[in-house]
């Protein structure tokens, strides 16, 4: 008989995961618990090395405290025949297992599903479990090197400089998540479970700002010759205020008129020329003083409430001071007072994702239990729906409203592993990811971020057009939007609208801000959100300056984007086991919250403590080094007394004190490579700074066929490409389609979906309640 508990109604209710993973593997297995899973914490007598990591307050570690919550934990005797027997035990009742690659060694991932064929093991690593760097040592911030993203952050003619601590971690535990999931539904629907290889700078390459994959501004450092410096980072400037700094992000025509109006209309900037990026940026000192002298004796709040009033894109630069008590944060429930332990209480993050307007976040802190209060027998079976094909979302109809950098990748997960994915296109308002220089048909990135797709052109602001979309979501899984909060509804294809069509519809609706704040209706450029966000404020070289270098970064884009989907995928296995619905709201700003909860926590804690630390290490000792060559760097980092040590030894250092400067002077005489690979042959972690064309000869990313190629009809020559399923040893996917022109499939879903004729389909698209680009084009050459 089935007891009811507080967490039936979660998505992941049922699911039982058993975490034996790295820092990574812990922080994917906290969003799978966030989710409902029943997640157990498996460590070893004494605790797990992940308990002496980051801010320690007392005996507490804050990032372990934050990566998990939400599970219970046990502790056993890993080494010892009964504890690894009492291991294998529980793992057979679960349905996934999240391994660090130590763990591995000692509990065999094929041999777990080689005796549990249900089975799905996900294994964590910097590396992954083959490849001739399989073996190498690495921190969060050597993979920061590895994978493209400090080549290309910091001030132009200044040494690169390191993005904050916690983001690639994070980035990293949310493909581990993804790829889990993907992995129990695949198993669910199949029978058949398997071993995933989860290697974290994978993650960091197509999940952080992927070279060859939807971008924004790593397009930059994409072409194939090897850029020295760092690329221009102006386009976002930060502007003094009375009460700190407010960053304004000016594109359109549109912006730049309320911001000319604001200014008092000057003389000088009357031409219309002006309406153009290009030369507003050649004219930069004299408008940029102007700006200067209008914000500087406002205060921030004042000036972000007159912008959004005016249609001008303006946020506060927050500090995570400031962030912890900000009244959105506070009010949407992202920002909330929990206990982190027995006797430790903050104001931490909790989470970010809404299902049916509860927030899924922190419920508890980590709960120790016996090991015979677990689990006694397997998994019993789910009722969910197989697809019709090996693929994991084969059979799932997805109606795709998304736009931009988030839009494109929320989509993708879904259409890359067999998903039916029609994505909904305007022609008064195309996705701004389809702009193209000199009218070109595609483009790169468009063309990497939404193969696999199916286009339909409608005008959901006409009542027929609305009907057209409701009639096809009564046919469909899931709708994917993100608006600004409320566009749906006043379109009339809210979730109220979808689902009295549609009750087992999901439907994930994400923007910038939170709907239940006062922010909701702010413009949501990634820029802004993360000044908002207290990550400006963390991306500079020291605490005492006030420029921020994060305007290369597309982040958060395509983590949302991963979070948002591994909800969805959630929110389906839901429905699955009990035929309901959901109705998932995700703000991008909290998710990067999230991703920073155990700094908060820190700030929290004790105020003012965590700001800005340039390339200074994070670790027992680090920092990035000059090697020989024109820009060229590596980071060297020790986690140990015992890596300490021997990075003396290698860099002959006498004294802990010099080691500093011996590490300086040791890089100098060498190339990053020859630094690396000494350093990687003595067990200490370090890395060459790789720049975005350099990530396709990378030997590692070789050997796991992390990239492979693509072509499309509108573009010459082939593209290097994210391959849809390297890390998954029993999925198999489609072959990849390219990615469509505006409405190509309109007739065709008209046909197969909606069961409309020749002549109505006719009828609608001449009167432009439809549009197709075959049709226009037809039309054009008869006449």
């Amino acid at each position: 008989m089935h007891v009811t508990t507080a967490t039936d109604h979660l998505p992941l209710s049922g699911v039982r995961v058993i975490d034996l993973g790295d820092p990574v593997g812990e922080a994917a297995a906290r969003l799978l618990a966030d989710l409902g899973a029943d997640v157990v914490k498996i460590e070893p007598v004494g605790g797990a090395g992940s308990r002496a990591r980051g801010t320690i307050v007392g005996n507490l570690s804050l990032d372990f405290a934050v990566a998990n919550a939400n599970k219970r934990g046990v502790q056993l005797d890993l080494p010892a025949p009964d504890g690894r027997r009492r291991t294998a035990d529980l793992a057979g009742a679960a349905d996934l297992v999240i391994l660090s690659l130590d763990h591995a060694e000692t509990l065999s991932p094929d041999e777990l599903v080689t005796a549990h064929p249900h089975l799905v093991v996900v294994v964590s690593s910097p590396f992954g479990r083959t490849g001739p760097r399989r073996d190498w040592s690495a921190t969060e911030r050597t993979l920061l090197a590895l994978n493209g993203s400090l080549s290309r952050s910091g001030r132009p003619g200044a040494p690169p400089l390191l993005p904050p601590r916690g983001i690639a971690d994070a980035t990293a535990a949310a493909h581990v998540a993804w790829l889990g999931l993907v992995g129990v539904r695949a198993a669910r629907a199949s029978g058949t479970g398997q071993v995933i290889d989860a290697a974290h700078l994978e993650s960091l390459v197509t999940g952080l700002d992927p070279a060859f994959g939807v971008q924004g501004s790593a397009a930059a450092g994409r072409s194939g010759k090897v850029r020295r410096g760092r690329p221009p980072a102006d386009s976002y400037p930060v502007y003094p205020c009375a009460d700190g700094h407010v960053r304004l992000c000016l594109l359109s025509r549109r912006q730049w008129r309320g911001m000319f109006e604001w200014l008092g209309s000057p003389a000088e900037f009357s031409d219309p020329k002006y309406d153009s990026i290009v030369e507003r940026v050649r004219a930069g000192e004299a408008l940029s003083g102007l700006i200067a002298a209008l914000f500087r004796d406002q205060p921030g709040t004042a000036l972000v409430d007159e912008a959004a009033r005016r249609g001008v894109p303006l946020a506060q630069v927050l500090t995570p001071g400031d962030v912890l008590v900000a009244d959105h944060f506070v009010k949407a429930g992202t920002i909330a007072e929990v206990d982190l332990a027995p006797g430790l209480r903050a104001s931490v993050p909790v989470g970010c994702l809404d299902l049916d307007g509860e927030r899924l976040g922190f419920r508890t802190s980590l709960r120790q239990v016996d090991p015979d209060q677990v689990w006694s027998a397997p998994p019993a079976p789910r009722g969910e729906r197989p697809g019709p094909g090996g693929a994991p979302f084969a059979g799932i109809r997805v109606l795709d409203l998304g736009v931009i950098v988030f839009g494109a990748e929320i989509g993708r997960a879904f259409a890359d592993l067999g998903a039916d994915v029609i994505k909904v296109e305007s022609r008064d308002f195309p996705d701004g990811l389809r702009q193209t220089r000199d009218g070109a048909a595609m483009n790169a990135s468009f063309a990497w971020g939404h193969r696999n797709r199916r286009s339909l052109g409608i005008d959901l602001r006409s009542d027929e057009g609305r009907s057209l979309f409701l009639d096809l979501a009564s046919e469909a899984d899931v709708v994917l939007a993100n608006f600004k909060p409320g566009t749906l509804d006043r379109l009339g294809i809210g979730h109220a609208s979808l689902a009295s069509r549609n009750p087992d519809i999901v439907v994930l609706e994400s923007a910038a801000f939170s709907s239940k704040g006062p922010w909701a209706s702010r413009l949501g450029y990634g820029p802004l959100v993360r000044a908002a966000c207290g990550v400006s404020s963390l991306w500079r070289y020291s605490a005492d300056e006030t420029e921020c270098w994060d305007g290369v970064t597309v982040y958060p884009d395509h983590v949302a984007a991963r979070i948002g989907a591994l909800g969805v995928a959630a929110a389906l296995m839901r429905r699955d086991r009990t035929g309901a619905g959901a109705r998932l709201e995700l703000g991008q700003s909290d998710v990067v919250l999230h991703q920073l909860a155990s700094q908060l926590a820190a700030e929290a804690i004790s105020p003012g403590s965590v700001s800005a630390t340039g390339n200074r290490g994070h670790e027992l000792f680090g920092g990035l080094f000059a090697c020989a060559g024109d820009d060229e760097w590596c980071v060297i980092e020790a986690r140990s007394d015992a890596e300490v040590a021997t990075l003396q030894g290698v860099v002959g250092a006498v004294r802990e004190s010099d080691l500093s400067e011996a590490c300086a002077a040791w890089a100098a005489g060498r190339t990053p490579r020859e630094a690396m690979e000494a350093l990687q042959d003595a067990g200490v972690p370090g890395a060459a700074m790789a720049r975005l064309p350099e990530l396709l000869d990378d030997p590692q990313l070789a050997h796991r066929r992390t990239f492979g190629t693509m072509s499309h009809p509108a573009l010459e020559g082939s593209l290097p490409a994210e391959s849809v399923a390297a890390p998954y040893s029993r999925i198999s996917v489609p072959t990849a389609l390219p990615a469509p022109a505006p409405g190509e499939h309109t007739r065709e879903i008209c046909r197969d979906v909606l069961v409309l004729d020749d002549g109505a389909v006719d009828d609608l698209l001449e009167r432009g309640v439809l549009f197709s680009v075959a049709s226009e084009r037809a039309a054009h050459d008869r006449t």
